[in-house]
């Protein structure tokens, strides 16, 4: 199956009223969504199976895909067709559940993406590459850093292997992987092949060290590249991807009284003009709202 396969959802019952089919490696993916294409803004689905897909579905579309790819938390979908081909599936939780929110790919890259390159890196990344902006700053720890809802969300680590291989000796690595740790996301990007360690004086030494400090901080991969190239691309992509979560964690801003008001009167409440709103007009707002995807 290679192409993305969108129905109606046969339970009258269900509060999202698509199931979605699209193809994930050698294996599908199945969700119930609640729109066919995101557009002005994200689409919530939920997870499902393949039990739940209809026998004989009423078919609403079918668009061949030319990509679907996961990295992390996202999957990038690229649909072959001139327009609205490109989007993304973000993983995250809301409301205590698995959600999968779907939303249209910017066509330059993650908008408002700004990567902090540490004051004190030499010979940073550029990152020239990706359609995106850096800024140069004291990091509290990491090499590059992005920030979302005031805090840094994610940090990544640059080494060489000699680097590394001190930074194990002296008990230096330890120290810097703490602080990234206290992060929701970091990792440390080697610049090289895990087979070079072998080469050094005690390669036991440094193999031990290096699975000692992986199991003490088990949040903060160490990651070997092979190249200096491959290393930037993959340190883009893990904070492009931790970027894009946070984005979608941030809490829904609360309805202001006016909103509040507005919907009231929409619905045949009596409210002042002025002043406070009545506690039964408060619980029947938060009644009509509480199945929303982002609702409290």
């Amino acid at each position: 199956m290679t192409e993305l396969v969108i129905v109606r959802n046969p339970d009258p019952e269900a509060r999202l009223p698509y199931l979605i089919r699209l193809p994930l490696g050698p294996d599908e993916l199945i969700l119930q969504a609640g729109g066919t294409w995101p557009r002005e803004k994200a689409i919530c689905c939920r997870l499902s199976s393949l039990g739940d897909w209809p026998g004989e579905p009423e078919v609403v579309e079918r668009v061949p895909v030319r990509s679907c790819v996961r990295r992390g938390p996202v999957i990038d979908l690229v649909l072959d067709r001139a327009r609205e081909n490109r989007s993304q599936l973000v993983f995250t939780a809301a409301e205590g559940a698995d959600t999968v929110l779907w939303r249209a790919a910017p066509a330059s890259g993650i908008p408002e993406l700004r990567i902090a390159v540490s004051s004190g890196e030499r010979y940073a990344y550029s990152f020239s590459r990706q359609q995106v902006g850096t800024v140069r700053r004291r990091l509290a720890c990491g090499d590059y850093a992005v920030a979302a809802g005031g805090r840094v969300q994610a940090a990544v680590e640059r080494e060489s292997l000699p680097d590394l291989v001190a930074g194990l000796l002296d008990t230096g690595l330890a120290d810097r992987l703490a602080r990234l740790a206290a992060l929701p996301h970091a990792a440390v990007v080697v610049e090289d092949r895990y087979a070079q360690v072998f080469e050094y004086a005690h390669p036991s030494v440094v193999a031990d060290g290096i699975a000692e400090l992986q199991v003490a901080f088990p949040m903060v991969p160490i990651v070997f590249c092979e190249t200096r190239h491959l290393a930037e691309e993959w340190t883009y992509r893990f904070l492009a991807a931790a970027y894009a979560v946070a984005d979608h964690e941030r809490p829904p801003a609360e309805p202001t009284t006016a909103e509040i008001r507005q919907w009231a009167r929409e619905h045949g409440y009596e409210v002042p003009d002025r002043g406070r709103l009545g506690r039964v007009v408060l619980t029947a707002y938060q009644h009509a709202h509480e199945d929303e995807p982002g609702a409290v």
